[in-house]
């Protein structure tokens, strides 16, 4: 006798996953002779028609689910993001909350694989790091801290010579040294689900064996270090969760009061106090012409965003909310401008080589436990592929691609 699929899970699994009926149709079906695509699956999702186990299994592929989940009886309650430390989170739109969860939800599913993968090597070690502080250490402690572990003096100007983006793979860099791996991602497979940096900055996973810290790769490249170093404190504090843009008020919660301390933490790190308040150019606070004139030189000396300068302005009383307010809409709108530039050289062509961009987006730190444990049979191309979110037949590819990083640096005689 044949399970029947409650078609109440075939929604439920559609929806959280951040498809529209016609989206998902099309990745499920092809358009028959009786019936298109969405014709099939809005059939099955009332109920007057249910879907083969070859149907269920590409079901299971495209809306990230495990096969298991489809023959449940009812849909289960709504997954926990970790913290959720967005301001006004029901702002966005159902379907940009939707496709969140279901990138978290994949997220949350390669770490755990990592994880296991840690710990079945005889040296793994868990990071005293993760959770060493609270809200309540004073800032500078907790940069002195970060700034110590990741080897990083963020006092010494002389590290920041060049373009905020040279910044901010050194800080990667630096952080996947320590064993935190960093991610750049921002949508679920393809650009039909691309999540905007309004929907959420980043994202930690503040676990002791495998820490995560996912950017939102749609954030503005001079931002991406500012955004790190705020996910980092979150794994200091041992807060995992989602956080969204700088919030311009005073925190009325405790998750409002941690984004903050977070926020404060990222923009002592990069812009040091004393040496913040010894340059400073006098100006009134509410002129967002003539501070971001000043906020243009500090960024330019510290390889920071201008955002984050304004940012840390307001937070000093140097500049009111208004005024940054404006300052930060005139940034976005900058940054919007550039990813056009970007989208219309991509359709001509000139974009990068996808594969160079992917490897860049998982990092080094990932593709570094995916290329030994494959190399050591200890994981197959198939569960690398989940791991990388790739196709099977692309991981030897971005491995490869790894291969030769490696033997270009002199450590893979180490490794093999």
């Amino acid at each position: 006798m044949s399970i029947q699929i409650n078609p109440i899970i075939l929604i439920w699994a559609r929806e959280t996953a951040g498809f529209t009926l016609e989206d998902a149709a099309s990745k499920i079906f092809s358009d028959g002779v009786n019936a298109t695509a969405a014709e099939k699956l809005a059939a099955m999702e009332a109920g007057e028609k249910q879907p083969t186990r070859t149907q269920l299994a590409k079901f299971a592929q495209v809306y990230k689910r495990p096969l298991l989940a489809f023959y449940m009886a009812e849909p289960p309650r709504k997954g926990q993001r970790g913290q959720d430390f967005r301001q006004s989170p029901d702002e966005r739109t159902k379907r940009e909350n939707a496709m969140l969860d279901a990138l978290l939800r994949d997220v949350k599913a390669r770490q755990e694989a990592v994880r296991d993968l840690i710990l079945d090597d005889d040296d793994f070690h868990e990071h005293e790091f993760v959770g060493s502080m609270t809200i309540s250490t004073p800032i500078a402690t907790v940069v002195e801290s970060i700034s110590e572990t990741l080897g990083f003096d963020h006092r010494d100007r002389n590290l920041r010579r060049g373009e905020p983006v040279k910044l901010f793979k050194t800080l990667r860099a630096a952080a996947e040294d320590i064993g935190i791996f960093v991610l750049l991602l921002s949508d679920l497979g393809s650009y039909h689900s691309t999540i905007p940096s309004s929907v959420f900055r980043g994202f930690a996973i503040a676990d002791e064996v495998a820490p995560f810290i996912v950017i939102n790769a749609k954030e503005a490249k001079t931002s991406r270090s500012f955004t790190l170093l705020h996910e980092i404190a979150h794994i200091w504090l041992g807060a995992t969760g989602v956080s969204g843009q700088a919030y311009a008020g005073d925190p009325t919660t405790h998750e409002a009061k941690v984004e903050q301390f977070c926020n404060d933490v990222a923009g002592e790190f990069l812009l040091p106090s004393e040496y913040f308040d010894a340059d400073m150019i006098s100006f009134d606070p509410g002129n967002a012409e003539a501070a971001e004139k000043i906020i243009d030189g500090f960024a330019y000396k510290w390889s920071v965003s201008g955002p984050m300068v304004a940012y840390k302005l307001y937070r000093m009383n140097k500049l009111t909310s208004k005024a940054y307010l404006t300052l930060r809409s005139l940034y976005h709108v900058r940054w919007q401008a550039a990813l056009e530039v970007q989208k219309s050289k991509q359709k001509d062509g000139d974009g990068p080589n996808p594969n160079v961009v992917k490897a860049h987006n998982l990092g080094d730190a990932l593709l570094g436990v995916v290329y030994r444990s494959v190399r050591t049979n200890a994981l197959t191309y198939t569960k690398a592929a989940n791991l990388l979110g790739s196709k099977a037949n692309s991981v030897e590819t971005l491995l490869r691609g790894y291969e030769s990083k490696l033997n270009r640096s002199g450590f893979i005689s180490e490794l093999t």
